[in-house]
């Protein structure tokens, strides 16, 4: 039975889901080196496209999908701070580096979903 989307028990599962979503994505970007590329947010975005892809094609019920896919993977991946990253690695001049962040991190989040597709489905 899918949960009554504006229900307050919806909306607990979405905000604590994401809490420790966000609270994760914090910690790994920080843990990881990042000088020159933005590999926190490139690793946080393939890790969220695979969790996202695990619980979907694992038939996970509604409301796990609220607390995972809404609330953890929403806030554990970063479409902004990619695009952020991006725009900064073109201002310094480092195209490289740019397109790597933009088609890798395409590329990579793509197989992550298929890799799940694979084991879950």
């Amino acid at each position: 039975m899918m949960p009554d989307l504006y229900s307050i028990e919806t909306f607990a599962l979405v905000g604590i889901g994401g809490m420790f979503g966000a609270l994760a994505r914090y910690a790994v970007i920080r843990s990881v080196p990042s000088q020159n590329f933005p590999m926190g947010t490139f690793i946080v975005n393939v890790i969220g496209s695979f969790i996202l892809g695990a619980f979907t094609f694992s038939n996970s019920s509604s409301e796990i999908l609220l607390i995972v896919g809404v609330g953890i993977c929403g806030s554990f991946t970063t479409f902004s701070t990619f695009s952020l990253d991006t725009v900064r690695l073109i201002e310094e001049n480092n195209l490289l580096y740019a397109a790597i962040n933009s088609m890798g991190t395409l590329i990579a989040s793509l197989f992550a979903i298929l890799i799940a597709w694979v084991v879950f489905l």
